[in-house]
């Protein structure tokens, strides 16, 4: 994709923050290289060590991108065909895709018009026989409501699965995100609040059962070289990809705070009757992977920063019941009003740690 040369401010500035640590990020690479491993290896093993610690859990399982966490966690739960999954048709459709690829049907809940995320309250009136699973979405980097979700698959005896791509080192009453489900599956896409500089993911969990089916199939379904005993994939991550993280890992709290700066910087910016600004929940410690608002004029001030130079994007213009690949559930207009809504309504403006005052000051002025 061709960047817009007239940008001057973009929606994430990724030179930036590799200006910020560039000898840490060169120094770790090479290290790599001169080792001469280059798959898996004791670069990932030690970020995977890593990553368990911060999120407080036992296990993380390093793969090759955040679809692919969440396919391998589902995969790992037994999920496939004739079960149904309950989920947000408000999110990136790799949460809805993860589901259909394992042969399972995805059942969808509408959201809260406050956060974005799943409503609880709705989940279980969707609930039938067929009904395994839970992914809730902890979308812009605002953790969904967990712990009725928690409570509603306790009673019905359903794994919960959190897609936490947008919201590495969030936290809900205390506790990060990904370490409260059954499973959590994070994304280190390099727009994330922590990424790397290509695609990678991650599976956590306490479960040391899931771990170790996740890991298995991670490595073409092989514990031993050339015996599969599962079906599985070419899904690991990159000891490159791993070494640069672990650079990152280190300021990730520090980046997830500036963000809130700047988030909050905006709500002060933009505090006017015809913008809704994100909201925080009590429970919850939201990062801002994206700093989203909701107006009713959302196309023509999007065109208005464009024309100005500043870069927006619309997560999402379309909720998932409205998409082609998923018109067979029958799922018509009208049927999750609240994500209709917010998909007209929605734009997320520029937000990363370094972002100036003068750059939110000049956004603001024109929204």
């Amino acid at each position: 994709m061709t960047k817009n040369k007239n940008i001057r401010i973009p929606l994430v500035d990724f030179k930036a923050q590799y200006k910020s640590i560039e000898k840490e990020i060169d120094a770790a690479i090479k290290e790599v290289l001169l080792s001469g491993q280059y798959i898996l290896g004791p670069v990932v093993k030690e970020f995977e060590e890593q990553v368990a610690a911060y999120c407080g859990v036992k296990y993380a399982i390093g793969v090759a991108s955040g679809s692919d966490a969440l396919i391998l966690a589902l995969r790992a739960l037994d999920i496939g065909p004739g079960d149904e999954v309950i989920t947000t048709p408000f999110t990136f459709v790799a949460t809805a895709h993860a589901i259909v690829h394992c042969g399972a049907k995805p059942v969808f809940v509408d959201i809260e018009p406050e956060t974005f995320n799943i409503n609880p309250d709705l989940i279980e009136p969707a609930i039938t026989k067929k009904t395994k699973a839970i992914i809730p979405v902890h979308l812009y980097g605002h953790p969904a409501n967990m712990d009725p979700i928690m409570k509603i698959a306790e009673a019905h005896n359903l794994y919960v699965v959190e897609d936490a791509a947008q919201a590495f080192g969030a936290r809900y009453n205390g506790r990060k995100v990904g370490s409260i489900g059954h499973v959590g599956c994070f994304s280190f896409f390099p727009t994330k609040n922590l990424g790397c500089y290509g695609d990678g993911g991650m599976v956590v969990t306490d479960n040391p059962d899931i771990a170790e089916k996740v890991d298995i199939m991670r490595r073409q379904g092989c514990r031993e070289k050339y015996n599969a005993e599962m079906i599985g994939y070419n899904s690991r991550l990159d000891a490159i990809q791993a070494a640069v993280l672990k650079v990152k890992l280190k300021y990730v709290d520090q980046w997830n705070e500036q963000r809130r700066d700047v988030a909050h910087r905006y709500n002060e910016l933009l505090c006017r009757s015809d913008i809704q600004t994100p909201t925080e929940a009590s429970y919850a410690y939201h990062v801002y992977h994206q700093y989203t608002i909701r107006t009713s004029r959302r196309d023509a001030l999007k065109r208005l920063l464009l024309k100005n130079g500043i870069e927006t994007s619309i997560y999402y213009p379309h909720p998932l019941h409205l998409q082609e690949a998923y018109f067979s559930l029958d799922r018509l207009r009208g049927t999750y009003s609240e994500a209709e809504k917010a998909s007209g309504e929605v734009l997320s403006l520029p937000i990363f740690p370094e972002m100036s005052l003068r750059n939110q000051a000049e956004i603001s002025s024109l929204v």
